[in-house]
């Protein structure tokens, strides 16, 4: 079994398997040919043995219509007498076609074709002289054509002719059954090897299903780890971008008190002083007066960009008025700024505060990008809560994008849906080049 392993490991099995068909093929056919060679020449045998046997019986009825003629001169024994001398003659014809190419044969042939001619030379010359009408002989006296040691010649003649024909049909049969036995242990040992392949086969076939179900598994295994690898880093991930924000959004928070208590009382201070300076000048000082009013301007304008700055760090709509409203100014703001037409449908929803600062930078990101990137006519956003879920839509008719891709500009609305799902939501964008964008998300309502 090892070296039958190692012929099939070296590939060496199916060329093996090839020759031993092509054995039993020439086996095989060799087979056929023998067989049917040797029942061509025991066809023939039986044709000679006929053969011979009609010569034989041709070789009575001329001794026995050569003795009828010369008893009774009757022309019909002389026809029949001609007649038999005439089948003598194509008898040794077909002989001599059956056996030819046999010198054995055709010496046989032409010794036992001698002894014939002779004796019905003898007969001849007896019909002659009946025929010329000379004194025929006594009964005694008449030439026997087939006396007992003639007829025992011919008869040993043709029993040679039988036995060479009979033992070259031995020979072909001895020739025949070895190939047939040779076909037959030829035919066990291929189903044998067949046997042995296939068992082969079968071994490494159950082998080979066996190492692709190992590293199936394998594979499965390793592709398991790898998500739960790939999960953890994703919560870590959203955990960490949801810290980043919210440490973001408290550090914007700070900044916006700061700005608002501080800059907006050292401004509001400023412009006090400013105040009561221009009215202790009064109108003697026409040129003061005007710095001054100049520098209130100045003042206003300020306090104003700081409001505004605060807002943009931290809405105090949100804080004060609700998620609804803020969404509101934000969207009015947009269209004031933009002139871009806007729709808006907000219900009042319940969220925690975190989840209300999320879909507010969500709404202020789509906007942004829509004032960007879409050349929109019309903005719709709209806000609802139903089954436990509040939903947030920004849809724009823009000139939209192909999601599929990446562009730089949508790295903030990724940020975006990490926000969303560490706040335990969904985010989904539908858009397509000339068909605009809608963003969706989905937060749980709190209970």
């Amino acid at each position: 079994m090892k070296a039958l392993n190692w012929i099939w490991r070296r590939g060496w099995a199916f060329p093996l398997a090839v020759l031993a068909a092509l054995a039993m093929l020439l086996v095989s056919e060799g087979s056929y040919w023998q067989a049917q060679t040797a029942q061509d020449e025991l066809a023939a045998l039986t044709v000679a043995r006929t053969t011979i046997l009609d010569l034989k019986q041709s070789q009575l009825d001329v001794q026995t219509w050569q003795r009828s003629y010369l008893a009774t001169g009757h022309d019909d024994d002389l026809e029949a007498y001609s007649q038999a001398v005439a089948s003598t003659g194509i008898l040794f014809g077909k002989l001599e076609q059956q056996y030819r190419g046999n010198a054995q044969a055709a010496d046989l042939i032409a010794a036992l074709r001698a002894r014939v001619d002779t004796r019905l030379a003898l007969v001849a010359d007896a019909v002659q002289r009946k025929r010329s009408g000379q004194e025929p002989q006594r009964p005694d006296q008449m030439p026997s054509a087939f006396d007992r040691a003639q007829a025992e010649a011919v008869t040993q003649l043709g029993d040679q002719l039988l036995a060479l024909g009979t033992r070259s049909v031995a020979s072909s049969r001895e020739a025949v059954d070895a190939t047939l036995l040779l076909g037959r242990v030829g035919v066990m040992a291929l189903t044998a090897i067949c046997l042995i392949a296939l068992l082969l086969y079968l071994r490494h076939a159950a082998a080979a299903d066996a190492r692709q179900r190992e590293l199936g598994r394998i594979l499965q295994a390793e592709r398991d780890q790898l998500e739960v690898v790939v999960a953890k880093r994703t919560e870590v991930l959203t955990e960490l971008t949801g810290h980043l924000h919210t440490t973001r959004e408290e550090e914007r928070s700070r900044l916006a008190r700061n700005l608002h208590d501080e800059l907006g009382a050292l401004l509001t201070s400023a412009k006090l002083d400013a105040a009561r300076i221009r009215s202790r000048l009064g109108a003697s000082a026409p040129e003061a007066q005007e710095r001054l009013v100049h520098l209130v301007s100045s003042l206003d304008a300020s306090i104003a960009l700081g409001r505004s700055i605060i807002e943009d760090l931290r809405p105090s709509t949100l804080d004060h008025l609700g998620l609804a409203a803020a969404l509101e100014i934000l969207v009015r703001e947009f269209s004031e700024r933009s002139g871009v037409l806007t729709h808006c449908e907000l219900a009042p929803v319940k969220l925690s505060a975190s989840a209300e600062l999320v879909l507010y930078r969500l709404a202020q990101e789509a906007i942004t990008n829509i004032s960007k990137y879409a050349a929109a006519t019309l903005v719709r956003v709209t806000m609802a809560a139903h089954d436990g879920m509040v939903e947030l839509c920004v849809e724009d008719d823009g000139v939209g994008f192909d999601p599929t891709l990446q562009p730089r500009s949508a790295y903030g609305l990724v940020g975006m849906r990490f926000r969303v799902e560490a706040e335990r939501g969904r985010l989904h964008i539908v858009s397509a080049p000339g068909k605009g964008t809608r963003v969706q998300v989905t937060l749980p309502q709190a209970l």
